[in-house]
């Protein structure tokens, strides 16, 4: 099994424009959409779209719970949450332009989480997690849960001996580095962060691949560099229309731990993850893409062996 963490989850409201958004101007709304938000969310409905068994777990607020539990329901995510009484899930508003690719992102902060909140939390997920699970943690974490409530989380996780992967950034990347987790997917921003000064990308990924099983750095249009064990590549995307880049990269992780559960060889789960990402930015809302055309942009994907 696997499971998804999503410690601050936000409902998408897509607001596409009739033109270019532009200041001094009233930007009128052709239509407006709703769609999961919320990296684990992503992840989860990547896995369920390529037929890998998952489960849907973290915080929700419960004033519109049932806006979320809809789209749940819509998108084929099974889940099993911890209800944070009286507060809103938050809502990030991804506005796209007419003929203008790419979104633009603006996310609410959240609700803050209690104490209980985070033991209830802790609790479901030893009650539920074995070792032969994988436990993917995304996103940022709500206001409340704090950097010692990771480290917490990881060794709570690190006792259970699940495979443990990690889309985070900051000091919570930082924090999942230095407990030695199983799978890491900075961005070219990030992964500086975890450099030595005046060292190579290519040496910061090897050297991060020594505790850590497989390094995925995002390099946007240009593709990823990866590692595990001493295998190392640089994957290019194939050529697309981009018209909703945002939930690509989570796409990307959540189809790439479906791969390793189906048992693909690293190559081919990057490939394939990088195809469905490729596929995702093509459609409108923040979660489609049609395995189909991922398989036939697979064969496009190129793989190039470096290091």
């Amino acid at each position: 099994m696997i499971y998804t963490i999503t410690l601050n989850p936000t409902i998408d409201r897509l607001l596409y424009l009739e033109d270019e958004l532009t200041k001094e101007k009233n930007n009128r709304l052709e239509s407006i959409a709703y769609d999961l938000g919320g990296k684990g969310h992503h992840g989860s409905y990547a896995m369920s779209k390529l037929g890998v068994e998952n489960l849907a777990l973290g915080f929700c607020g419960t004033t519109n719970k049932s806006k979320l539990e809809k789209i749940l329901e819509e998108k084929g995510i099974n889940h099993d949450f911890v209800d944070i009484y009286g507060k809103p899930t938050r809502e990030s508003y991804v506005i796209l332009e007419k003929n203008i690719s790419g979104s633009i992102l603006i996310t609410e902060r959240g609700y803050a989480v209690s104490s209980y909140d985070k033991s209830l939390l802790f609790d479901k997920i030893e009650e539920k997690v074995e070792a032969e699970d994988t436990v993917l943690i995304a996103g940022s974490m709500p206001p409340g849960f704090e950097i010692t409530d990771l480290e917490k989380l990881l060794e709570l996780l690190k006792g259970i001996g699940c495979f443990i992967a990690c889309d985070l950034s900051g000091e919570a990347l930082k924090t999942a580095v230095k407990a030695g987790v199983n799978f890491i997917k900075p961005n070219r921003f990030e992964i500086q962060e975890l450099s030595t000064q005046g060292e190579s990308l290519v040496d910061t990924v090897k050297e991060l691949t020594k505790t850590i099983e497989y390094v995925i750095v995002s390099q946007g249009g240009k593709g990823s560099l990866c590692g595990h064990g001493n295998e190392f590549y640089q994957i290019g995307v194939p050529t697309v229309v981009v018209v909703n880049d945002t939930g690509a990269g989570d796409c990307f992780v959540g189809s790439f731990l479906a791969s390793l559960a189906q048992k693909k060889s690293f190559v081919d789960a990057l490939t394939l993850a990088t195809a469905c990402s490729a596929s995702k930015v093509q459609h409108k809302d923040s979660t489609s893409f049609n395995v189909r055309d991922a398989q036939n942009l697979q064969r496009k994907v190129t793989v190039e062996k470096v290091g």
